[in-house]
């Protein structure tokens, strides 16, 4: 069952953070300040988090909001799935979740960022199958070697981006997709 986190799944969420190994100290330090302005504002803060729980124990969890200085554009800041759970569909609800979420509120874009090591090719792979298109690379954007990754999947029917135009929609030859802690 996919919903809104509560304050009790904090302990929980940080733990799933720290059994995915592609993730560092640093982005489980991050997840943990997002959570902590989350349980104090809402979605005030300007995160959302949602878990994907059976029966009281969290296996999945994705935080996304509005991107400020926009109109309609949201980011997706974490999605991840307990490395035991995976296969089962579990990052793919979540992410629809946060679609219908994002559309309900208004949201015309959800925008990923991602890393372009090899731990994060799962993620990348995941992100192309759900639909989502390769938008841009910075590289060397987390350390030299490491570029940042852009995916974008829009949601109006008449968008005129590249990608809806027939356009190179895949990351460019040797570079990471983004990474899912699931899928």
């Amino acid at each position: 069952m996919i919903e809104k986190a509560r304050a009790e799944d904090g302990q929980q969420i940080r733990e799933l953070t720290a059994q995915v190994n592609a993730f560092s100290p640093t982005d489980v330090a991050c997840v943990e300040e997002l959570w902590n302005a989350y349980l104090g504002q809402g979605e005030a803060s300007g995160y959302s988090f949602l878990v994907y729980r059976e029966s009281s124990r969290v296996v999945g969890f994705a935080c996304f909001g509005p991107a400020p200085l926009t109109k309609g554009t949201f980011d997706l800041y974490w999605i991840a799935v307990d490395p035991a759970s995976r296969g089962r569909g579990i990052g793919h609800a979540l992410l629809e979740r946060v679609e219908a979420e994002v559309q309900a509120r208004g949201g015309r874009l959800l925008v990923v960022e991602t890393s372009s090591t090899p731990a994060y090719a799962p993620a990348r792979r995941f992100y192309e199958e759900c639909g989502y298109h390769y938008a841009a690379v910075i590289h060397d954007f987390y350390a030299p070697g490491d570029d940042l990754i852009i995916f974008e999947k829009e949601f109006l029917p008449h968008s005129t981006s590249l990608a809806k135009e027939g356009g190179n929609t895949s990351a460019p030859e040797g570079t990471a997709s983004a990474l899912i802690s699931g899928g």
